[in-house]
Order: C-alpha cells, then structure tokens, then sequence
C-alpha cells in the first residue's frame, strides 16, 4: 500500500535539502512536491535524482510507479538489423502492457560507447534494454520526466584535476564549464552500485581527511569519486565489504 503524499512530500524536502543544498531552489523544490503527490516518487528509494538543478526520474522509480499501478507485463525484443555487435552498439524495443488486453506502450533505447559512460563499457546491451524499458514506462503512465539512464555520457569519465580553481568554479563539489557535478557523479555512482550512502561518506571523510566532502579540495574529491568509480566497477562486493568496515569501527565508537 502506498504511504500517505503529504509524508512523502516532507521526507523527500527534508532529504533533497539535505543531499543537494546548493541546487535545491524554489522551483526544483515545488517541482519535487509535485512529483511526490502526482507519483509518490521517493528521494530516499532512489526514485528521483537532482542533476544541475533539474530533477529526472530513475529506472527504479518507474519500475515502482509500474508495480504500483499493477503493470501486467513489460517486453523486450533486440533489433538486429539495425543493432552492431562489432561496434558495440544495440538498438532495444520494449512493450509495456498495463492490462491483458492492452494492445501495448512501445519504446525504443539504443546505446553504444559514445552515448554511454566509460564506467559502463561493455554493458552497452544491458544499458540500450533499460532505456528501452524506461521510454515505454513513461509513455504508458505519462510520466513527463526523462529518466536519468537516457541521459547518454554524463557520467562519463571524470576530467583530470585541476591544480587550480578557474572562475566561475565554486568549491569542491561543483562544477565549472558546463562539466557535471562531482556529487551528482557520486550520487549516480551509489545509486548504481546500490551503495550505502552513510558508509560512502564516511569513507570519503577518511579519504580526504576531512570531516565533510565540503571541506576537501576538489582535486581530492575528484579523486575520490575516480577511486570510488574504479573500486565498484572492478569489484562491488570487496567495496562493499570495506565500506562495512566504517559501520563497524563506528559501532565501535559508540
């Protein structure tokens, strides 16, 4: 059974405010309030996620919305023809059915490695199918927002550090130049790996070694956000064993 809206919209506030407090102005945050009332989207599930001050749906928020409305069935079919093995590019068809006898929401995703991020190389069929997935959920229940997995490169490769700040760079979590936010690539790096977000930030306490990420220089937030990066994607359950580590040296503490 789904939670009361009027709940959802304060947790979701209170956690938007508290995740992304430079971003997070009048219009994202009445635009969040509607989100939480028209699909009970929640911040805290990973559903919705902040991206220079613009809000974008996830695929397991749609997935959510999907299970909540009884979505009867979803298919998915690879288009050979116009899909490259050699070239690592992947063209999917998704159906989505809402009832038995629906005649179906049609979507198409396609991905290959120059709309997809370096941390996903070789995952590109994998990634085509979600976005296939999502553009059909979206059409089938209306949901207006595009899904962050749409989004082609931007996560990509992080940008080498710079031994300097350049104007209009504002501290170590931001991002000049039209370059994405190192906290947003953080943010999409825990959710994709289902990481704890508690236990990420205690790690990037000791890796900086500094109370906060706001406090640390943006060279070393860049390179923790690389290490981070690096460390899931060659091995997620040796990350996850060690950001244990802080949850139990906390326990300790206590």
């Amino acid at each position: 059974m789904s939670r009361p809206r009027a709940s959802l919209r304060k947790e979701n506030a209170a956690l938007a405010k508290s995740m992304w407090p430079g971003d997070l102005g009048h219009a994202a945050l009445k635009a969040l309030n509607s989100f939480s009332e028209k699909y009970g989207l929640s911040v805290a599930f990973g559903d919705l996620l902040l991206l220079d001050a613009k809000w974008y749906v996830t695929h397991t928020g749609l997935l959510r919305i999907s299970q909540r409305r009884r979505c009867h069935g979803i298919k998915t079919s690879l288009q050979y023809v116009v899909s490259d093995p050699i070239a690592s590019r992947w063209v999917f068809k998704a159906t989505v059915y809402k009832t038995p006898g629906s005649k179906g929401f049609v979507g198409y995703g396609d991905a290959d490695p120059s709309n997809t991020s370096s941390l996903v190389r070789g995952a590109e069929m994998r990634v085509a199918e979600t976005r296939a997935v999502n553009r059909a959920l979206r059409k089938a229940y209306g949901i207006g927002l595009c899904s962050v997995e749409e989004l082609g490169s931007l996560v990509s490769s992080i940008p080498p550090p710079h031994e300097g700040k350049t104007v209009g760079q504002s501290n170590g979590s931001g991002a000049a130049n039209g370059q994405p936010r190192l906290r947003d690539k953080l943010c999409l790096l825990i959710r994709k790996y289902e990481l704890d977000p508690n236990l990420v930030k205690r790690y990037a306490a000791d890796f900086c070694g500094t109370e906060t990420l706001r406090d640390a220089g943006r060279d070393l937030i860049e390179a923790f956000v690389s290490t981070v990066a690096e460390e899931a994607a060659k091995d997620r359950a040796a990350l996850v064993c060690k950001l244990n580590g802080y949850s139990q040296a906390e326990e300790v503490k206590s």
